[in-house]
């Protein structure tokens, strides 16, 4: 494989291949692993405090389940047009899911990961650009993709996520740092934050079927879908307002497992940069042409996937396990 440039290592949500998402130990370990961004998905607690989780429900990713006197919050909510089920991160104070663990939310594919259930805390932003900020003083500059979850959402119960986190990057002194990206699903969002001051680039995150909440909280069913966002004409009036788009990696490679470059060299004709997610090893993650058997969490050919992937041109790659990303790299490297 020949890589005309090399796209920057994205640790989704930390090495959350090798470590429960979220924690401490997976930013740092992700760190040590050679990722060249760590990605946090960042909610808001009920007394405006953002926090890193996947997402606002928290049952499968904390020990909530084990806190009785939390028991009688158990609810069901509609999340961006989803009912859900379970603990939400808005409902409980800082101070509250501080007393919580974490855990592995995929134990069944990861049961290494697994054994360190109940080792780590939830983490605030805060708390991870503090080890960005210490890691960029001992050397080690790694930057930040930061992800804002259900923004639309949290707005209508009165927790604009724009405003804690221009502020919480204002208090921290992250406001204009060149290591700053960030992304969400609702551009709205991102639109905002610019408005706001925030620099850093922004990153549009698109599916590859379905609208984006925020223009069909707004337009109903006459909403712009990601399909028409991703167009020509649509990727031409991104271009005018975001540095970048990030996609799934299935329009990127196909159901038989071969490149498909298309889409990113159309986005970069529009001066777009192009992040895709998630590469991931095991078999219920790779496509379908590159699986090695029935076992869901046994490895597939997650090399050739990921190489194929990463020869599209693409500018960052996100990946439960940075590690995994870097050896293809160097391969690349020492194969040039």
């Amino acid at each position: 494989m020949r890589v005309s440039h090399e796209p920057v290592v994205i640790a989704h949500r930390g090495a959350s291949g090798h470590r429960p998402e979220h924690g401490a130990d997976a930013y740092r370990l992700a760190i040590d692993l050679g990722a060249g961004a760590i990605e946090p998905d960042i909610v808001s607690t009920s007394d405006g405090i953002l926090v890193l989780r996947h997402e606002n429900e928290i049952s499968s990713t904390t020990d909530i389940e084990d806190h009785a006197e939390f028991a009688d919050r158990r609810t069901t909510k509609s999340v961006d047009g989803e009912m859900v089920a379970g603990w939400f991160t808005e409902d409980f104070t800082w101070a509250e899911l501080s007393t919580l663990s974490i855990r592995e939310r995929l134990p069944e594919l990861r049961p290494a990961s697994a054994l360190h259930d109940g080792e780590g805390r939830i983490q605030r932003l805060t708390d991870l650009l503090s080890l960005l900020d210490s890691e960029a003083v001992a050397g080690h500059p790694v930057a930040l993709v930061a992800e804002i979850k259900h923004a639309t959402y949290f707005e209508s119960i009165g927790l604009p996520l724009d405003e804690l986190f221009a502020a919480e990057l204002q208090a921290a002194g992250w406001i204009d740092d060149p290591r700053l990206t960030i992304e969400s699903f609702e551009q709205s969002v991102l639109m905002k934050l610019k408005a706001a001051g925030v620099g850093g680039r922004s990153v549009y995150l698109l599916e590859d079927e379905g609208a984006p909440f925020d223009l069909v909280a707004r337009d109903g069913t006459a909403a712009t879908t990601y399909a028409e966002q991703l167009t020509d004409e649509g990727l031409a009036r991104l271009a005018a307002e975001v540095e970048g788009v990030s996609v799934p990696k299935r329009l990127l490679i196909t159901k038989y497992g071969r490149p498909d470059a298309s889409l990113v060299r159309r986005a970069h004709a529009h001066g777009l940069e192009v992040f895709t997610w998630t590469l991931r090893p095991e078999n219920k993650f790779v496509v379908k042409a590159l699986r090695t058997g029935p076992d869901k969490a046994a490895f597939g050919d997650w090399r050739a996937e990921f190489e194929r992937v990463i020869g599209t041109g693409v500018d960052g790659i996100f990946t439960d396990y940075p590690d995994l990303a870097v050896e293809i790299l160097h391969r690349a490297h020492a194969n040039a």
